[in-house]
């Protein structure tokens, strides 16, 4: 079996559990467990103290610098080894009862790391008010990733509540995740993208008047700033999207498929950051560092595969981002990246194998090795401070490429460097 095509179904949401009979999650309560009375807005665990100032509708709130973010990031030194940056992010980012998004907030906890959420605007509005959102080429009303429950929407607004307050980025996963027929992703214009980004903002910044749920507290952010990147649907349209981002004022964008494991570059002043191809034991091609495709090439697209694979395939899945992990870490120090959704796929062994790979590289992190476990946007607030010609450097390492003769030569100050930015066109 062959790797998954670039217009293979890459990128789902997390909507295919959304449909199942889930069980409810209980009532909201803040990130230090404590809950609160009706309508009020308590200042956030963990925060600068800044009072909630409620923005809108109330459904989000200024309180302040957001906490838990890692030190201002400075220039690397002559000589100074890169640090391995890897990025675990998730699509969809629903809580739909099976305990996923506080499975891996908890693990994040747990070893200092941070992660990008990448929220589907859907998942914050009722079914009942579906016919508020337009997508471009589709029914009013359409979603391939269906619509949660009213207990689910409550349950993902607790869990990106709590991401935002311990320093995790919300992103975006925009909306209804068309991936195939006239209506698709792939095929919409820059001003219908511009569309399906303000729905979506707008599902977030007005999720009270939406559902009328006036005793639940705010999302702790403003939305219009925190919002600086997101991943397609499938991978799907990023060309005609990134003139839209640029007009934003996006800083990255996560929806290329299919890249390799190099220093990244930036597309109309917007990082390009892709997931990328990692070694697949067993085969001599490699696979998109997305749960999605190990599935792919595992179960040929089955989510409900005999039970007697799961085993294998979860030990392979893991190996492999170990191994992604591990060639960028031992060679050019490439940033890594890695896409999930919360699924129980093949009885939720692609859970288990991400949640293994991420214990892997925390203990190199935790041996006091430079391995940093961040966030896109705290990974572009690093690239934004390097100077162009060292990052032009980085550029020429290809992918397993250790520099010759090491770091303290390679990023010398005397060491030939190209004047380029690594801007593209």
């Amino acid at each position: 079996m062959r790797s998954l095509s670039r217009r293979g179904m890459l990128g789902l949401g997390a909507g295919a559990a959304a449909t199942v009979g889930l069980s409810a999650c209980g009532g909201l309560t803040s990130s230090d467990g404590s809950s609160h009375a009706a309508g009020s807005e308590p200042s956030p665990s963990g925060s600068s103290g800044h009072p909630a100032r409620p923005i809108g509708d109330g459904s989000t709130a200024f309180t302040g610098k957001q906490p838990h973010q890692p030190a201002s990031p400075e220039p690397l030194e002559p000589g100074q080894t890169p640090p391995q940056f890897v990025i675990f992010s998730w699509d969809g980012a629903g809580e739909v009862g099976n305990g996923l998004f506080p499975r891996f907030l908890d693990l994040a906890e747990q070893h200092g790391a941070h992660m990008t959420f990448f929220l589907s605007g859907l998942y914050l509005l009722p079914e009942s008010k579906k016919r508020l959102y337009n997508p471009p080429n589709n029914p009013r009303g359409a979603s391939d990733i269906g619509y949660l429950t009213d207990e689910h929407v409550k349950a993902t607004l607790t869990n990106v509540r709590r991401a935002w307050l311990e320093g995790h980025e919300i992103g975006t996963h925009f909306n209804g995740h068309f991936c195939a027929g006239t209506g698709t992703v792939g095929n919409w214009t820059p001003q219908q993208w511009r569309s399906e980004i303000d729905q979506a903002k707008a599902f977030v910044k007005e999720w009270r008047t939406n559902t009328g749920w006036s005793d639940l507290p705010s999302l702790p952010f403003d939305y219009e700033k925190e919002l600086v990147g997101g991943r397609t649907p499938c991978l799907l349209g990023q060309n005609n999207l990134l003139p839209t981002a640029k007009d934003l004022g996006w800083r990255y964008d996560a929806s290329s498929p299919g890249g390799r494991q190099t220093w990244p570059v930036k597309r109309l002043g917007i990082w390009d950051l892709p997931l990328q191809q990692i070694p697949f034991p067993g085969h001599s091609f490699e696979v998109l560092s997305m749960d999605y495709n190990m599935l792919a090439n595992q179960s040929v697209n089955s989510t409900k595969a005999p039970a007697h694979n799961y085993p294998g395939w979860r030990k392979q899945s893991a190996q492999a981002y170990i191994a992604g992990f591990r060639r960028a870490y031992e060679s050019n120090r490439a940033p890594f990246f890695v896409g999930n959704h919360f699924e129980q796929w093949n009885g939720g062994i692609y859970m288990d194998s991400v949640e293994e790979a991420f214990k892997h590289i925390a203990r190199e992190k935790e041996k006091g090795e430079d391995v940093r476990l961040v966030s896109f946007r705290q990974f572009v607030d690093w690239m934004d401070v390097q100077k162009p010609e060292v990052l032009a450097k980085l550029r020429t390492l290809d992918v397993g490429q250790a520099p010759a003769g090491g770091w303290k030569t390679f990023l010398k100050d005397d060491a030939p460097t190209s004047t380029s930015s690594g801007q593209a066109a």
